[in-house]
């Protein structure tokens, strides 16, 4: 009976580990399509913009602004993007 506890255990701990690399991966991809996201937006003519396009930015802009700092700096890292006032003090 020991025996088979063990195993389930280490079958779950497998699967638990399997499914941490998953979320991680995601994550990863995640961070560069935020990143990239976040780079194309900063790089943005607003005033040129069409209308629908300018409503598209804005909203992409607002999801962005609701990362936290550090999500925000990962991501841009993840596409080795700068944010905007960061090369101004280095």
């Amino acid at each position: 009976m020991p025996h088979q506890v063990i195993k389930i255990k280490d079958e779950e701990i497998t699967l638990l580990s399997k499914e941490m690399e998953i979320l991680m991966n995601e994550r990863r991809m995640l961070l560069r399509i935020a990143g990239a996201a976040a780079a194309f937006v900063a790089e943005l003519d607003t005033k040129s913009l069409p209308a629908n396009t300018y409503e598209a930015a804005e909203f992409l802009a607002e999801f962005l602004n609701e990362l936290s700092e550090e999500s925000l700096r990962d991501a841009l890292e993840a596409v080795k993007a700068h944010v905007i006032g960061d090369s101004a003090t280095a």
